[in-house]
């Protein structure tokens, strides 16, 4: 009975980080002869409590038979850009700091204690949103690391509008 438990729980861990995040594309970095080759991944999100936000993630993937069964632990390395992509409105929780810290995106890196992670901070004397994405793991976590910043400006669906009639010539 026990151990039937603890089977359905181990075959349910893989499924346990719901991260929204979608592929955009990958590039091979290493050649595999069994299963897939370890390879870069480029996936986005949108900042789910902020509209008008998205962050592209770059990361790590390992790849050969364990990466194919999702039990390989890939490394810590990832890189984010986020830019402002529509009008942009605070929370409240997000101007007065109390969002702060606030993971809005989470991705398992690991059958079980490790996970890549991006967190948000709001930055008023400056008006920029900072997004931080590193890797953390149960009993020890990872120094690397990598950061972005977002300025809030005021948006214009005329100037952009403008922007993609002037791409199209």
């Amino acid at each position: 009975m026990i151990l039937r438990k603890l089977a359905i729980f181990a075959l349910s861990i893989p499924f346990s980080f719901n991260a929204f995040g979608e592929t955009i594309g990958e590039v091979s970095t290493k050649f595999k002869m069994l299963g897939p080759n370890d390879r870069i991944v480029v996936e986005v999100f949108d900042d789910p409590d902020i509209p008008g936000v998205a962050c592209y993630l770059s990361r790590a993937k390992t790849g050969g038979m364990s990466g194919a069964f999702g039990l390989a632990e890939d490394t810590s390395d990832a890189a984010i850009s986020c830019r402002q992509i529509g009008d942009v409105i605070l929370p409240k929780e997000v101007r007065n700091g109390d969002a702060d810290g606030d993971e809005v995106f989470k991705k398992r890196t690991s059958l079980v204690f490790k996970s890549m992670q991006v967190v948000r901070f709001y930055d008023p004397a400056r008006n920029v949103l900072i997004y931080l994405t590193y890797s953390d793991r149960i009993i020890e976590g990872s120094p690397k690391n990598s950061l972005s910043v977002v300025p809030i400006r005021p948006w214009s669906d005329a100037a952009d509008a403008k922007r993609v009639e002037s791409e199209k010539r």
